[in-house]
């Protein structure tokens, strides 16, 4: 990975003259990582980047991100963008209002192991169930490091069963699983949906994606838009699959700032 800022100018010539669709992640990538998902809030500089952003006849903002969707339309609170909530299986924008189809039978699946999980972990310190309807986040940051291996066997205990009959799926992401439906989407096949939805509307102008994550989850984002856009991984770098690399959340900042005067110059 190369870091943006070292090759900006390569990275602006890029920009000139393209349609953006500027797709991003929100914890960790537009806010830094905290304790609790409730404590992760917008800052306003960036909140109004993105605003200004979100006005551009020559740019269009999407946010995908693994919270419910009313919840990262409310802490975002910016209109004029699309928002992908449930790492996709909920969409909602101007003209646009998506649920993925998953069953009744799947849904109270993932319902009994929020109830089982709520159960099973009281009385582990700190275990979070973040409960978003079609999925399930639990979150362990919180979770002295001696109540771990509690931790891992009550979470194993749980969702074993459903796993082996293969009625939910179990990914990892930084200090939280989420469990979800055992259905083909995730946020690589939405931002191909978003890019083509894109690509009709504008009527053939050259759009350029561009896509700023953090997470495990956001690699799906990474493959899908290799050599289709520009990819941007928020941390150190790494192992990610994005052409390149921001050191934190305020470069994420300083990276909207750019695309804003290149849009306005």
């Amino acid at each position: 990975m190369k870091y943006v800022f070292s090759q900006f100018s390569k990275i602006k010539e890029l920009l000139s003259n393209k349609f953006i669709l500027l797709l991003l992640d929100y914890d960790g990538t537009l806010t830094p990582i905290v304790q609790t998902p409730s404590k992760a809030i917008i800052h306003k500089a960036t909140k109004g980047l993105l605003q200004k952003l979100s006005r551009s006849l020559y740019c269009k903002i999407g946010i995908i991100s693994g919270r419910k969707l009313e919840d990262i339309k409310n802490i975002v609170g910016v209109d004029g963008i699309t928002y992908a909530g449930n790492h996709g299986l909920e969409i909602q924008g101007p003209k646009i209002k998506f649920e993925s189809q998953v069953s009744p039978r799947l849904k109270l699946i993932i319902c009994n192991i929020a109830t089982d999980m709520k159960k099973q972990l009281s009385g582990i310190k700190g275990a979070l169930i973040e409960d978003k309807g079609l999925t399930l986040s639990i979150h362990y940051r919180l979770v002295d490091k001696k109540y771990l291996p509690s931790f891992d066997n009550i979470f194993s205990k749980v969702i074993n069963p459903y796993i082996v009959r293969d009625k939910i799926q179990v990914n990892a992401g930084k200090k939280v699983y989420e469990i979800k439906p055992p259905v083909k989407w995730d946020k690589g096949k939405v931002v191909l949906w978003f890019l083509a939805r894109q690509q009709f509307i504008s009527g053939g102008k050259n759009v350029l994606p561009i896509y700023i994550g953090d997470d495990i989850t956001d690699e799906d984002a990474f493959k899908a838009l290799k050599r289709k856009g520009l990819t941007v991984f928020v941390g150190r770098p790494g192992n990610s699959k994005a052409d390149y690399y921001l050191k934190n959340t305020e470069e994420v900042t300083k990276f909207l700032r750019s695309i804003l005067d290149l849009q306005y110059s």
